[in-house]
């Protein structure tokens, strides 16, 4: 077994905090990661805190991982050591169902193991994430990092980036189309980066009016102070495509009716609470109101890859580890534009 160095949340109510624990000795077709930077995700917070209930305890969060390559297995074939590499959301699944087969292995019908918060495919083991000096992963589950991208710009790409990343090409965005991005957060301001790079034009609806100057630098043509009603209006039938990137509670019917007859809503947000959707909302115009989740790993390449060709990265501010619970604090506050990234060489 490794030795392992992390940080912890001991229970849901207890800050995180140093933790040693034991990751398994590499295999023939393993990669064993000394970790660089790992991105805080909100969803660290969620799950450390238990809002979404089944957290297991103790829990080294983190799923935005980029670290050097230090051991390879004998079967290894497409990395070197020296190399840097990524770890995002999902380290292993069932590798046989339909999901699995097709690359959508954030789908899988048996078990997706989560970075953290999960357990292995044995269903007994548990995971512990990036928030830590070293990981063991699969080849198979592990990410190329292009050298061309600063790698702490790149972490938050491996959760931030392909959640948006992943709708905007399921539903095929690109030039000549309006797209709508609501919240400009740790996701939004991926999706307006990566709209803009495809071609759309986009809208940005957010709840403060100081982020108008950041959103249009960003990439954004428009933006729109969603507290007032009156500036929807003029915008009833417009878009082709808007992404919800809002985890507070608001009102979805007000930009359902800002779609074009066979629109498309996505959700990749996560309030806390059900939303109310309006039968009216969605039929008077064919519209659809989906949900996505994070990629699958061909597709987690195919976007780290994009985004080394297009230079497009993630906006941060790295800390060492020992603010990580100020950076919680901080992301519940909104005081961060727009992603905090740990640098591991702190621990």
């Amino acid at each position: 077994m490794l030795p392992t160095r992390g940080y912890a949340a001991k229970s849901p109510t207890s800050i995180l905090e140093p933790f040693n624990f034991e990751r398994r000795e590499p295999g023939p077709r393993d990669v064993l990661i000394e970790i660089l930077y790992c991105g805080v995700c909100h969803s660290d917070i969620h799950q450390s805190r238990d809002e979404w209930g089944g957290s297991i305890f103790p829990m080294v969060p983190g799923h935005e991982i980029v670290g050097r390559v230090v051991r390879v297995g004998s079967q290894v074939t497409r990395f070197k050591v020296g190399e840097l590499a990524g770890v995002g959301t999902i380290m292993d699944s069932c590798r046989v169902c339909d999901s699995c087969e097709e690359g959508l292995e954030q789908y899988c019908a048996k078990h997706v193991s989560w970075t953290y918060n999960g357990t292995e495919q044995d269903q007994k083991t548990p995971t512990y994430g990036g928030y830590s000096s070293h990981i063991v992963a699969d080849e198979h589950y592990t990410l190329k990092v292009s050298p061309k991208l600063p790698p702490a710009n790149i972490a938050p790409l491996l959760c931030a980036g392909i959640t948006t990343y992943s709708p905007l090409r399921h539903f095929n965005v690109g030039p000549g189309q309006k797209v709508g991005i609501v919240g400009l957060g740790g996701l939004g301001h991926m999706a307006v980066k990566l709209a803009a790079s495809m071609g759309a034009e986009v809208t940005v609806f957010s709840t403060s009016k100081t982020k108008e100057q950041d959103a249009r630098r960003l990439g954004a043509h428009e933006f729109v102070v969603s507290l007032d009603p009156k500036n929807f209006a003029a915008l009833t039938n417009r878009f082709d495509f808007i992404l919800d990137a809002v985890s507070a509670p608001h009102d979805v019917n007000a930009y359902l009716n800002l779609l074009r007859r066979d629109g498309v809503m996505t959700m990749v947000g996560v309030p806390a609470k059900p939303l109310e959707v309006q039968a009216f909302s969605l039929i008077l115009k064919r519209r659809k109101l989906t949900g996505s989740g994070v990629g699958g790993l061909r597709e987690t390449q195919e976007m780290l890859d994009y985004c080394a060709q297009h230079n497009v990265m993630a906006e941060i501010e790295v800390i060492p580890i020992r603010q990580v619970n100020e950076a919680f604090d901080r992301t519940l506050k909104g005081d961060v534009r727009y992603r905090f990234v740990i640098d591991m060489s702190t621990l």
